[in-house]
């Protein structure tokens, strides 16, 4: 249950220490990191396909430092009007953009859909590309040094059955932020890639028992990664604290071999 805050004296944006935008906000590591941005005073702009009680329980909790919006990220070519025109406007600057919405499509390789395979990457490559240009537009308007954060998976880095369809929308990311940070690492915004080993999550939710334990017998800790942890770490690429690290894949996997 979040705990209800007093909101007296928040009247305007220039209140809110920096605006973050994230993806995938109701539930798991986008709601977990939304929630410690908040804390941080920072203001969230959270996305997300459905609204959850959660998503309701933050609206409630913290009034205008939160602001929601319903949106499918399969729509790519709706991204512009929905988000940065119709929603945040032009005038408000970003500070931070945390792409952790993602589609999840497991199945071994002779199985490959192709429509269910596009609909992956619309949601896991094509959107967070798109959002990438037009908050980088935003930074270079407001003259902001940003962050952009991409949540990444292990399972790029070390083989799984049935994951190598979604593990090339994440490889993809990767690539992408790569170049992002030599890009555009001149106007001082940085970008990096968070690889996060298996959680606890709705995404894993369809694994058996048996099939979670082989996953994590295959880490150092020999436990599901900390949801908290990998939070943590996204938060603090955000902050200013982090302002050296660009171009990178950042592992929180439990050191997984």
């Amino acid at each position: 249950m979040l705990r209800t805050l007093n909101l007296q004296g928040v009247e305007n944006l220039k209140e809110f220490k920096m605006n973050i935008l994230i993806t995938g906000v109701s539930k798991g590591l986008g709601l977990e990191t939304a929630i410690l941005c908040l804390k941080k005073g920072y203001k969230v702009y959270g996305i997300s396909r459905t609204k959850t009680s959660e998503i309701s329980a933050l609206i409630e909790t913290y009034g205008l430092k939160f602001e929601w919006l319903e949106f499918d990220l399969i729509n790519v070519d709706e991204i512009r009007d929905k988000i940065f025109k119709n929603w945040i406007g032009i005038k408000i600057p970003i500070h931070a953009f945390v792409n952790n919405a993602a589609l999840a499509y497991d199945d071994i390789i002779t199985n490959m859909n192709l429509g269910s395979l596009d609909k992956m990457y619309r949601v896991n490559v094509f959107s967070p590309l798109i959002l990438t240009k037009y908050v980088i537009r935003q930074m270079i308007l407001h003259k902001i040094h940003g962050s952009i954060i991409h949540i990444s998976s292990i399972s790029v880095h070390t083989g799984y059955k049935g994951l190598a369809m979604y593990a090339s929308t994440k490889g993809a990311l990767e690539a992408f932020s790569k170049n992002t940070s030599r890009e555009w690492g001149e106007k001082g915004i940085r970008s990096n890639c968070l690889v996060a080993g298996f959680m606890e999550t709705e995404m894993s939710a369809t694994l058996n028992n048996d099939q979670k334990n082989r996953i994590y017998n295959r880490t150092s800790l020999k436990k599901p990664v900390d949801v908290n942890s990998v939070a943590n770490t996204i938060v603090y690429l955000i902050s200013n604290e982090a302002n050296s690290i660009t171009g990178q894949n950042i592992h929180v996997d439990n050191g997984t071999i």
